[in-house]
C-alpha cells in the first residue's frame, strides 16, 4: 500500500472511530435500534458537511464493525474495562462519553487483531482530546494500556 493510500485509510479510521464513539454515546441516550442508528450516521453525518464544515469521509465498513462489535460484546467490555478500574471506581460512574471511548478502545483490543496495540491506545487518547482535556486523556491511556498487557500478551 502506498503512503497516500495509508494515510487516506488511515484518516478514514479515524473518522470511524470518532464516529462510533458518537453513534454508541447516542445508543446510550436515546431508544434507537442499532439499524436505525447505522442508517442516520451513513446518510447524514459519515463525511458530511455539518454548520459548514467538512468531515473526513470516514471507514464506513469500520465504523459498523465497532458500533456492533461493541454492542455485541458489551458485558465481556465492561467486566474488562471494571477490572482495569480502581477498586473504588465502578464503570458507571465515568461520564457517558468516556465509558463509550474505553468499551470501543477495549472492543478493538480485544476483538481487532489486525489493528497495532500502539495505534488503538494513541487513537483513542485523541478521541479523548476531542472530548476531554488532558487529565481524561491519561487516564484513557493508562487504562487502555492496562487493557492491553493483560489481553495482548
Amino acid at each position: 500500500m502506498t503512503k497516500a493510500k495509508t494515510n487516506k485509510r488511515s484518516k478514514a479510521r479515524s473518522a470511524a472511530r470518532l464516529g462510533a464513539v458518537q453513534a454508541l454515546y447516542q445508543i446510550g441516550m436515546e431508544d434507537i435500534s442499532e439499524a436505525r442508528l447505522l442508517k442516520e450516521f451513513h446518510d447524514h453525518r459519515l463525511g458530511a458537511e455539518i454548520e459548514d464544515a467538512q468531515y473526513v469521509e470516514a471507514d464506513r465498513e469500520f465504523f459498523d464493525d465497532l458500533v456492533t462489535g461493541v454492542n455485541a460484546r458489551r458485558d465481556e467490555i465492561n467486566d474488562v474495562i471494571e477490572a482495569s478500574l480502581n477498586e473504588k471506581w465502578k464503570l458507571d460512574r465515568l461520564d457517558i462519553t468516556m465509558r463509550q471511548i474505553l468499551r470501543a478502545g477495549v472492543y478493538e483490543i480485544i476483538a481487532r487483531a489486525d489493528v497495532p496495540t500502539g495505534t488503538i491506545i494513541n487513537e483513542y487518547v485523541d478521541v479523548a482530546h476531542a472530548f476531554f482535556n488532558a487529565p481524561e486523556a491519561k487516564f484513557v491511556n493508562g487504562l487502555l494500556d492496562r487493557v492491553a498487557k493483560e489481553k495482548r500478551k
